[in-house]
Protein backbone atom coordinates (compact mmCIF):
# COMPACT_ATOMS: atom_id res chain seq x y z
CA UNK A 1 0.00 0.00 0.00
CA UNK A 2 2.99 2.19 0.90
CA UNK A 3 4.38 1.93 -2.69
CA UNK A 4 0.64 2.93 -4.26
CA UNK A 5 0.47 6.26 -2.06
CA UNK A 6 4.19 6.77 -3.55
CA UNK A 7 3.52 6.36 -6.67
CA UNK A 8 0.36 8.02 -6.44
CA UNK A 9 2.20 11.17 -4.83
CA UNK A 10 4.43 11.50 -7.67
CA UNK A 11 1.92 11.15 -10.34
CA UNK A 12 0.03 14.38 -8.64
CA UNK A 13 3.23 15.80 -7.69
CA UNK A 14 5.31 15.79 -11.44
CA UNK A 15 3.31 18.02 -13.02
CA UNK A 16 3.32 20.50 -10.46
CA UNK A 17 7.44 20.89 -10.28
CA UNK A 18 8.07 19.01 -13.22
CA UNK A 19 9.20 20.89 -16.76
CA UNK A 20 10.90 23.62 -13.97
CA UNK A 21 14.01 25.57 -15.60
CA UNK A 22 17.08 26.09 -13.59
CA UNK A 23 17.41 29.76 -12.36
CA UNK A 24 20.03 32.00 -13.53
CA UNK A 25 21.48 35.37 -11.80
CA UNK A 26 21.67 38.71 -13.22
CA UNK A 27 25.49 39.04 -12.71
CA UNK A 28 25.43 35.74 -14.35
CA UNK A 29 23.76 36.40 -17.42
CA UNK A 30 25.47 39.71 -17.82
CA UNK A 31 28.43 37.77 -18.27
CA UNK A 32 27.11 35.41 -20.54
CA UNK A 33 25.95 38.48 -22.40
CA UNK A 34 29.40 39.89 -22.50
CA UNK A 35 30.72 36.94 -23.67
CA UNK A 36 28.32 36.47 -26.41
CA UNK A 37 27.66 33.01 -25.05
CA UNK A 38 23.80 33.49 -24.53
CA UNK A 39 20.66 33.55 -26.57
CA UNK A 40 18.19 35.73 -24.33
CA UNK A 41 14.36 35.63 -24.82
CA UNK A 42 11.97 37.87 -23.26
CA UNK A 43 8.00 37.08 -23.34
CA UNK A 44 6.74 40.34 -21.72
CA UNK A 45 5.06 41.18 -24.71
CA UNK A 46 5.86 44.09 -27.54
CA UNK A 47 5.07 47.27 -25.69
CA UNK A 48 6.84 45.99 -22.93
CA UNK A 49 9.98 45.32 -24.70
CA UNK A 50 9.85 48.76 -26.96
CA UNK A 51 10.23 50.52 -23.46
CA UNK A 52 13.51 48.34 -22.30
CA UNK A 53 14.32 44.94 -22.21
CA UNK A 54 18.13 42.91 -21.97
CA UNK A 55 20.21 43.78 -24.23
CA UNK A 56 20.47 41.15 -27.26
CA UNK A 57 16.59 39.86 -25.74
CA UNK A 58 14.50 38.26 -28.96
CA UNK A 59 10.77 40.09 -29.11
CA UNK A 60 9.00 36.50 -28.02
CA UNK A 61 5.44 38.17 -28.67
CA UNK A 62 6.69 39.38 -32.42
CA UNK A 63 9.18 36.75 -33.40
CA UNK A 64 8.12 33.90 -31.46
CA UNK A 65 7.02 32.05 -34.12
CA UNK A 66 10.27 33.00 -36.28
CA UNK A 67 12.27 31.74 -32.76
CA UNK A 68 13.74 28.54 -35.16
CA UNK A 69 15.42 30.92 -37.14
CA UNK A 70 16.81 32.95 -34.65
CA UNK A 71 18.34 30.73 -32.00
CA UNK A 72 21.73 29.76 -32.61
CA UNK A 73 22.11 26.20 -34.41
CA UNK A 74 24.11 24.87 -31.51
CA UNK A 75 21.48 23.27 -29.37
CA UNK A 76 24.09 23.51 -26.41
CA UNK A 77 23.61 26.91 -26.32
CA UNK A 78 22.18 28.78 -23.18
CA UNK A 79 18.96 29.77 -23.27
CA UNK A 80 17.92 32.38 -21.02
CA UNK A 81 13.81 33.22 -20.64
CA UNK A 82 12.09 36.03 -18.61
CA UNK A 83 9.51 37.82 -17.49
CA UNK A 84 8.47 41.10 -15.46
CA UNK A 85 9.51 39.13 -12.34
CA UNK A 86 10.01 36.68 -9.47
CA UNK A 87 6.02 35.96 -9.57
CA UNK A 88 5.88 35.96 -13.14
CA UNK A 89 5.52 32.82 -14.99
CA UNK A 90 5.48 33.86 -18.47
CA UNK A 91 8.65 33.16 -18.86
CA UNK A 92 7.88 29.09 -19.81
CA UNK A 93 6.11 30.43 -22.99
CA UNK A 94 9.81 31.00 -24.11
CA UNK A 95 11.58 28.70 -22.39
CA UNK A 96 9.05 25.31 -23.57
CA UNK A 97 9.72 26.69 -26.96
CA UNK A 98 13.27 26.73 -26.84
CA UNK A 99 12.72 23.23 -25.46
CA UNK A 100 10.72 21.79 -28.04
CA UNK A 101 13.33 23.20 -30.80
CA UNK A 102 15.66 21.20 -29.27
CA UNK A 103 17.88 23.64 -26.75
CA UNK A 104 19.63 21.57 -23.42
CA UNK A 105 20.36 24.57 -21.66
CA UNK A 106 17.43 26.50 -21.05
CA UNK A 107 17.49 28.98 -17.73
CA UNK A 108 15.29 31.14 -16.19
CA UNK A 109 15.53 34.35 -15.33
CA UNK A 110 13.48 35.09 -12.25
CA UNK A 111 14.30 38.62 -11.38
CA UNK A 112 12.75 39.11 -14.61
CA UNK A 113 13.23 43.02 -16.34
CA UNK A 114 11.94 44.46 -12.92
CA UNK A 115 15.11 42.55 -11.10
CA UNK A 116 17.20 43.29 -14.37
CA UNK A 117 16.51 47.39 -14.22
CA UNK A 118 17.17 47.21 -10.22
CA UNK A 119 20.38 45.87 -10.44
CA UNK A 120 21.60 48.68 -12.43
CA UNK A 121 22.06 46.20 -15.96
CA UNK A 122 22.12 47.95 -18.72
CA UNK A 123 18.57 48.24 -20.77
CA UNK A 124 17.85 48.36 -24.42
CA UNK A 125 15.34 50.13 -25.92
CA UNK A 126 13.60 49.45 -29.57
Amino acid sequence: MKLFSYLALLAFAFPLFGGEYPDISVKELQAAIKDGKVAVIDVNGAKSFGKGHIPTAIDFSSKGKKLSTLLPKDKNTLVVSYCGGPGCRAYKRGADAAAKLGYKNVKHLSAGISGWKRSGAEVAKK
